[in-house]
């Protein structure tokens, strides 16, 4: 049976809550979703609880953002025993971090006449952790720009405007994180990254798959990362990224099957003994 290993709810920048991207999960045939917010792990325990309800296999994850030879790299982590303490101590530091992020862009935005509250911007992330898609979404609430496309390119991307860098996490760093609470560090969507020969360098650092299978990705860029898996030895894994925004890409669109969610088990089970 199908599973979709990287989703978003309002934890993060999703639009469904943990409870309804459970329920998606289930109405779309899959056996099991991973849940993979951006540097938060919040969403899990509604998302675990309603997974024991619908019986829908909850995988949980997380999905943290990180700095590499100046690209932005993301790092799945799976399974991860989410409940350990020093876990949540480390992430509310990054929250913290994300929201004085966007006061800074509220600011720049203030210097270009655009007039945009961050209590909008709070209001429009609700519980989630605060991120450059909030105020991508606040700018279009209010009228400025009309697609969170136009928000980004014109204002929020890399080089524009209102744009403001954020704390280097290193992918070192992450992926030891991840290993301390018994996760498998996954390297995600690498179509993204400007240079993929990064991987070896990763794999070194303690990375255990590849996100192979991505809504972005074209057949001669899976075949690529199905060799270096091969190579060195990594689990092949994939996801929709699903977000919940109109005109994305759906959950359960790219095929990923249980067997999958299997070697991730294995893997845990054999890293920790």
């Amino acid at each position: 049976m199908k599973v979709d290993l990287h989703t978003h709810t309002t934890a993060s920048d999703g639009v469904f809550s943990p409870r309804r991207l459970v329920k998606e999960a289930r109405e779309t045939g899959l056996r099991a979703v991973a849940v993979t917010d951006h540097d938060t792990i919040n969403g899990l325990e509604e998302a675990w609880e309603e997974g024991q309800r619908s019986g829908i296999e909850v995988i949980p994850g997380i999905e943290l953002s990180t700095h590499y030879g100046g690209a932005e790299v993301h790092i799945l982590g799976y399974l991860i025993d989410w409940e350990r303490p020093h876990l949540q101590e480390v992430l509310e530091d990054f929250a913290q971090e994300r929201f004085e992020r966007a006061r800074k862009m509220v600011e720049k935005l203030a210097k270009l006449n655009i007039r945009l509250d961050l209590e909008e911007v709070q209001a429009v992330a609700g519980t989630g952790v605060i991120g450059r898609p909030h105020v991508a979404r606040a700018l279009v609430k209010a009228g400025y720009v009309r697609t969170l496309a136009e928000a980004f390119s014109r204002y929020l991307a890399s080089g524009a405007p209102a744009y403001v860098a954020r704390r280097k996490l290193t992918p070192a760093r992450a992926i030891d994180l991840l290993r301390s609470v018994q996760g498998i560090p996954v390297l995600a969507h690498p179509g993204l990254l400007r240079d993929d020969g990064i991987i070896p360098d990763l794999v070194r650092q303690g990375l255990k798959g590849i996100e192979v299978y991505y809504p972005g990705h074209r057949l001669i860029q899976k075949t690529r990362y199905l060799a270096l898996c091969g190579r060195f030895r990594l689990i092949a894994t994939g996801g929709s990224d699903f977000h919940g925004d109109d005109g994305r890409v759906p959950m359960g669109s790219v095929e990923v099957n249980y067997n999958t969610v299997d070697r991730l088990k294995k893997l845990k089970e054999e890293d920790n003994g």
